[in-house]
């Protein structure tokens, strides 16, 4: 199975607002992107920026895009993401690389991106690193610039993935872990995949594109054959869906469920609880991300055919009766906080043109 889809523009209604907490700085160089929270606004003088950083590079890690959808959309002049170049966990652990999708995703949603590198971490265990830091010098020398910055995320986002930048970058990266591998006494994974990296970024634009698709591939190709635990699928089949948009950035994403009914077909993200009675907040919002894309696609090609489409956010329980899963029943049974939280997504999915299906397994 196919799909491919196309977004011509980008338009999308958001209710669901979480406040975040604004830090005021007389200068840039106060600032500490260690020490503020995943989101946030920092605010210089006159200029605000909606901030958020990533633990990982990689998108389906501690869901990143929930932080990203709290900064969309807040008055402010940019919205900034804090990405790491590169994040290795040690030998034990994972070593995740920063893709060009990513950032072309960012760019679609007019976030600015600063790739950032490690340059502490801690012991964790013989084999893996943990508490890992932000070369913060680097972070505040990226926002005074971005400061005065003009142009849109899109320029900026480019500029960013340029080869002299991110080779730069690369050697500090190199240059980090070698030492954070001496003051912990933990093994890195070789630095033969840096060089390559860097290999790649120095041949030009498209080798790094291809090399962050050919992982994104691969990694696609992975969790198409993995449920999540965060996924409780059951119906329907899980594909692979590119989507190409109007930067001509190329998005090799999953859809956890594709179902066709007559002549529709349905483009399912699911979210899960084992614990409660509907997902967590962060999970819901990681899932409104996949919405955008997916309700702003234009043309839905299945097998090279165009065909009608609706996105759906399912969300699963294992507390949720069966027999009960409906908004009418589901409601009366959230706290105060929770019940006004699902009314805004009930709202925000009537507004973009999405459905919201719950299913419950007990």
């Amino acid at each position: 199975m196919e799909l491919f889809g196309v977004i011509e523009n980008l338009q999308y209604r958001k209710v669901i607002e979480t406040p975040l907490k604004e830090f005021i700085f007389p200068n840039f160089s106060d600032i500490d992107i260690n020490s503020l929270p995943p989101a946030c606004v920092v605010r210089h003088k006159d200029v605000p920026f909606a901030l958020c950083w990533w633990r990982s590079p990689k998108r389906s890690r501690s869901y990143p895009y929930a932080r990203v959808y709290d900064t969309l959309f807040k008055g402010t002049t940019k919205s900034v993401a804090v990405i790491p170049l590169v994040k290795d966990e040690g030998i034990g652990g994972d070593r995740d690389y920063l893709q060009w999708d990513t950032v072309s995703l960012m760019s679609l949603l007019n976030v600015y991106v600063i790739p950032a590198y490690y340059c502490k971490a801690n012991k964790r265990n013989d084999r893996k690193i943990g508490d890992q830091k932000f070369d913060t010098d680097h972070v505040k020398r990226k926002l005074e610039e971005l400061r005065n910055y003009q142009a849109s995320a899109l320029h900026w986002n480019i500029k960013e993935l340029s080869k002299e930048n991110l080779s730069n970058l690369i050697d500090r990266v190199i240059e980090c872990y070698k030492k954070i591998a001496i003051q912990t006494g933990v093994e890195l994974h070789s630095e033969t995949g840096l060089l390559k990296f860097k290999a790649k970024i120095e041949e030009g634009v498209q080798e790094f594109i291809s090399f962050s698709r050919d992982k994104a591939k691969d990694a696609q190709r992975r969790e198409r054959t993995t449920i999540q635990p965060k996924e409780q699928i059951s119906l329907g089949i899980k594909a692979s869906i590119t989507i190409k948009n109007y930067l001509g950035g190329l998005y090799f994403l999953t859809v956890d469920e594709v179902e066709r009914d007559k002549d529709i077909i349905y483009l399912v993200e699911s979210k899960h609880s084992s614990k409660s009675i509907v997902p967590k907040e962060g999970d819901i919002k990681d899932g409104l991300i996949k919405m955008i894309l997916l309700t702003n696609i234009s043309r839905l090609y299945l097998n090279g055919k165009q065909v009608k489409f609706k996105p759906v956010l399912k969300l699963t329980s294992d507390r949720m009766p069966k027999n009960q899963a409906t908004i009418n029943s589901l409601l009366p049974k959230l706290r105060k906080r929770a019940r006004n939280f699902f009314e805004k997504l009930i709202e925000e999915a009537k507004l973009n043109n999405f459905d919201i299906r719950l299913e419950g397994n007990s």
